[in-house]
């Protein structure tokens, strides 16, 4: 989904541009009125119907919680994050136990979508739990009134712009009803916690109705989350990688990367250039608890905390989760949690 990580860069220039400004205000809320109306004008020069707004926008308010909680993310926090503390909140027998239940009872209808998509079922569980804890929390924001917020605010203007857009093209299309639209502060929503964007994109039917519907069905929910990796670079049959012990003495200057990463920096700043992983069995790496894949596959050493500070090798695939959340942190998390909740499909 690539959630909200995204740079603002990466968005076209005609949305840039039609993006409206923000009223000179003494009182965040009081602007709001104003920039809606202006934001209305702007949809309709984009190609959205006036009806659409209307039935999207016509109780959104501003939400000073949404823009509270947009300023205190981790990332902006300016304290060192480390992977071991993170996977430690994350990666929890309870979660553990509670995925491995939710498997087996949908076992049969986890593995038909792993069949479709490519995508191994024990990693569509694993986003499913990290996303809504299997669908029990999915967030209580009032949509539209928080992305519009968001938009209005100004730090990433152009990224929820675009995703207001999309969330008035799901209503006017008759995808969701207006009193659907409940999510998180960030505007996901459903038990995969799609951008609205990503819904218009990768929300697929998985249970034959002939809709999406990411909030009440789990094989939708199922089959969302593995037509979006699978359209995101998932491999079929190539696994996410594993941990790996680093060669005592390892120059690391050797593999590291020449291209510069231009989206999702500070994370892919942490992956070397990629190799064959027979060149890896060759340098002295030691897969821990895991076996190598094909020779020819293609992995990248991570190491989340830097030099000496835990490692792994990851693969193409691997990158697909990143494309979910673009965070080292999030996507090992996804893939531990994954090879956990592999005995539910043995």
């Amino acid at each position: 989904m690539r959630r909200l990580l995204l740079s603002a860069a990466l968005l076209p220039a005609a949305l840039l541009l039609a993006t409206p400004a923000r009223a000179d205000v003494t009182s965040p809320a009081d602007g709001f009125p104003v920039w809606l109306q202006n934001y209305k004008a702007g949809a309709v020069a984009r190609g959205l119907k006036p009806e659409w707004l209307d039935a999207t926008l016509s109780n959104a308010t501003y939400s000073a919680r949404a823009v509270q909680l947009d300023r205190n993310q981790p990332d902006d926090s300016g304290r060192r994050n480390i992977f071991a503390d993170y996977l430690g909140r994350q990666l929890t027998q309870q979660r553990i136990d509670d995925g491995l239940t939710r498997a087996r009872a949908n076992r049969d209808t986890l593995l038909k979508v792993s069949r479709q998509t490519g995508v191994p079922p024990e990693i569509i569980v694993a986003i499913w739990g990290m996303e809504t804890s299997y669908g029990r929390v999915m967030g209580g924001f009032d949509l539209p009134s928080a992305i519009a917020t968001l938009a209005y605010d100004g730090r990433r203007e152009a990224l929820f712009t675009r995703e207001l857009d999309s969330l008035v093209r799901m209503v006017g299309e008759g995808r969701v009803s207006r009193d659907q639209l409940k999510g998180s502060w960030a505007g996901a929503f459903g038990q995969s916690q799609f951008l609205p964007s990503s819904y218009l994109a990768y929300a697929a039917d998985g249970d034959g109705d002939g809709k999406a519907d990411i909030w009440n069905s789990t094989a939708d929910t199922f089959m969302s989350i593995g037509n979006y990796l699978a359209k995101n670079g998932w491999k079929p049959g190539v696994p996410w990688g594993f941990r790996v012990g680093v060669p005592q003495g390892f120059d690391r200057a050797t593999v590291a990367n020449p291209v510069k990463p231009t989206s999702c920096i500070r994370p892919l700043e942490r992956h070397s250039v990629w190799l064959p992983a027979r060149d890896w069995k060759a340098k002295g790496f030691v897969p821990l608890n895991a076996v190598w894949p094909a020779d020819d596959v293609e992995m990248s050493l991570i190491e989340p905390d830097g030099a000496g500070e835990g490692a792994f090798l990851a693969t193409r695939s691997y990158r697909a989760i990143m494309e979910y959340n673009c965070s080292n942190f999030y996507a090992l998390s996804v893939a531990l949690l994954g090879n956990a909740l592999q005995p539910a499909f043995r």
